[in-house]
């Protein structure tokens, strides 16, 4: 049997800067996330871009759909992604898929300066993402979450969020 295999074109470099450039799409959109300005992480998609959570049947596309979800996000919430195993294979010279296993720690009602206390993570589970090479530049096509440990947000609130 013989393998038509179109990355079999590519150089090891160009493959290699392929993977990471995507690797790197995925830790700047947990970075805006968790860090930056969340309203921005639709920067990071093609403009037909979708992010889909096929448990509860959630999908937003587009990158207004994406701005305004983002930007939703509540002002006093806290979170961090612990992201590992990230594997990006390259599909073609303007593709690419990825799995990436993630933890997320995240409490609403958070003030800022405090310190709150060690909790188990809200979500624990991985993101199938494509990518799609746009006008020279890597952009996320689609993130799928599949989330096999799940729950909802805590609400912390006031002293009872400060560390003692």
């Amino acid at each position: 049997m013989i393998k038509d295999d179109t990355t079999d074109e590519l150089d090891p470099l160009e493959r290699l800067l392929a993977e990471r450039a995507c690797e790197r799409l995925i830790l700047e959109l947990v970075r805006r996330l968790d860090l930056g300005d969340p309203g921005t992480v639709c920067e990071l998609f093609t403009p037909d871009g979708v992010w889909h959570w096929p448990y509860d049947n959630r999908r937003i596309q587009g990158t207004q759909a994406l701005r305004a979800y983002f930007d939703g996000r509540p002002a006093n919430r806290l979170s961090r992604r612990m992201c590992t195993n990230i594997l990006v294979t390259v599909d073609t010279p303007d593709t690419a898929t990825a799995t990436t296993y993630f933890a997320t720690y995240r409490v609403d009602g958070y003030t800022a300066g405090t310190i709150v206390p060690p909790r188990l993570p809200a979500n624990v589970g991985h993101y199938e993402d494509t990518f799609r090479k746009v006008d020279g530049r890597w952009l996320m096509a689609s993130r799928t979450l599949v989330l096999p440990f799940g729950g909802p947000t805590e609400h912390v609130g006031g002293a009872a969020g400060q560390a003692q």
